[in-house]
């Protein structure tokens, strides 16, 4: 309880306060334009953070991921352009009663929505994440092993239409997981002489290439005109949903919250899947499901809320056991070894403070961007007006400026540049990128601790089935292998029957 009320005082002063702020403007920015997502948000500001103390970098980090998470709500509902994959399923209602006269309504939903996930989130972090921060030091080389490769597993698995481009992505990620010099015989590998590469593939120049520099590409390729068309109008109307439509919507909101919460955790789910799953058991549940799709704001609230309720969950894998639950928190990850904070139970011993600072800011992220979207959403939205044509050239400044600043290198730059080409392929060829990084920050866990264990063991393979937390998470990866073919057969048959 001590450290909760230092991490609080630590939230509350001036600095700190300012930072927040900031922080949950530029978010809400972010994500209320279409294709910069949270984690291209995250890792631009990065850089920004290298001259700042940890605590601060950590709330501006935090405060630009649960807002721009809100932020796609805004043009979702208003344009029918969701700013960020989280708010897919908020258009299906929110543009429906933004044409009807209600776009004020539905944007006062989502915000009311997107604070209730998002507090819900941060209670299960805070009771959650010390709990399992303490089971974690018991884990040996062999039970890290189990739990990079159920990281893989897993994201592999949901963060693709096509599994199989997941495994290709993954594939390539844990390739250039093998660069740089070899932790137990020195050896060089993949390096073709380069010392820059000594260290391996820097992670934040593929971070900012994959997913800003590829971003900024994407946005300069539409000739003329803007990142939307010139439809954004004020918002029009009350901004605050009835007493009885909040009531209404309590019970779907803590199904969902909770839903989003269990998702964060699982590395990989995400936001978006979050999001369609809740919609589906909020009409599932309704008593009027026809009424969805076309104006329902129940269904507003069953996303938004799912989604921000995401963004706490998603924290714990990352913190307590290092294993980065989504893109962003793999982003996070470089946020904090930057600040030399190893993500692991070491971050609620020796970086306590810190760390509970973080887990505070998050809570006083989400009641700012609350404030600030019921007050400054309608204006947010005339962001969006700004040409692809400026816009991206902007965003390949910050990103050079932000890698170059790193290292001092341009081997850098030129890698951000050549990961930004990549990510453009990417994502026009449908390629999730995700695996990619996640196999990347993964593939050094795995090698190391796979090969541990065998020195340990002596080359006796038994040794990850002897130990009942190994045995725990080898049983875990063989659900995450089985559920999803399982899934697709009953399907099939539903299908054939």
């Amino acid at each position: 309880m001590d450290i909760i009320l230092t991490a609080f005082g630590n939230v509350m002063m001036p600095a700190a306060l300012l930072t927040l702020l900031l922080g949950t403007l530029a978010g809400m920015t972010i994500g209320a334009l279409p294709g910069l997502s949270s984690t291209m948000g995250v890792a631009l500001c990065i850089p920004i953070t290298f001259s700042m103390p940890p605590d601060l970098a950590l709330i501006l980090l935090g405060a630009v991921y649960v807002s721009s998470v809100y932020g796609g709500s805004i043009t979702a509902i208003l344009l029918r352009t969701p700013g960020t994959d989280a708010s897919i399923a908020t258009a299906l209602d929110g543009y429906p009663m933004a044409s009807a006269g209600r776009g004020g309504e539905a944007i006062g939903m989502a915000t009311i929505a997107s604070l209730f996930g998002g507090l819900v989130s941060v209670v299960v972090l805070i009771a959650i994440a010390p709990p399992l921060s303490t089971i974690a030091l018991a884990f040996g080389p062999q039970e890290y092993t189990w739990l990079a490769i159920f990281g893989l597993v897993t994201i592999v698995g949901v963060v693709s239409e096509s599994p199989v481009k997941g495994v290709l992505s993954a594939a390539v990620g844990l390739i250039l997981a093998c660069v740089g010099l070899d932790n137990f015989t020195g050896s060089q590998r993949f390096t073709f002489g380069l010392s820059e590469l000594f260290d391996g593939v820097p992670l934040l120049p593929v971070l900012i290439g994959l997913f800003s520099v590829s971003q900024a590409f994407n946005l300069c390729v539409p000739k003329g005109g803007g990142v939307l068309s010139d439809e954004a109008r004020s918002l029009k109307g009350r901004t605050l949903p009835l007493w009885s439509d909040l009531k209404r919507c309590l019970r779907t909101m803590w199904r969902s919250s909770v839903i989003g919460s269990v998702v964060g955790i699982l590395p990989g789910a995400g936001t978006s899947i979050a999001s369609f799953i809740s919609y589906n058991e909020a009409r599932r549940h309704s008593k009027t499901p026809e009424r969805f799709g076309k104006g329902e704001i129940e269904g507003v609230a069953a996303s938004e809320s799912a989604n921000n309720a995401v963004t706490g969950g998603t924290l714990i894998p990352t913190l307590t056991l290092g294993i980065p639950g989504n893109a962003v928190t793999a982003v996070f990850v470089g946020g904090l070894t930057i600040h030399g904070m190893i993500p692991g139970p070491s971050l609620f011993t020796q970086h306590a403070e810190s760390t509970y600072t973080l887990i505070v800011s998050l809570l006083l992220a989400n009641i700012a961007f609350a404030i600030l979207g019921l007050m400054l959403s309608r204006y947010i939205v005339a962001v969006t007006r700004i040409p692809g044509a400026v816009l991206g050239p902007m965003i390949l400044v910050f990103s050079v400026v932000g890698t170059y600043a790193l290292r001092n290198e341009i081997f850098d730059v030129w890698l951000a540049i050549s990961f930004g080409l990549v990510g453009y392929y990417m994502e026009r060829w449908r390629y999730p990128a995700a695996p990619l990084v996640i196999a990347l920050i993964l593939g050094p866990i795995l090698e190391v601790n796979f090969r541990r264990s065998m020195q340990i063991a002596q080359w006796d393979l038994t040794t990850f089935f002897t130990r009942p937390l190994s045995l725990a998470l080898c049983l875990l990866v063989v659900l995450a292998l089985v559920l999803p073919i399982w899934r697709r057969w009953r399907q099939r048959k539903t299908v054939t029957i």
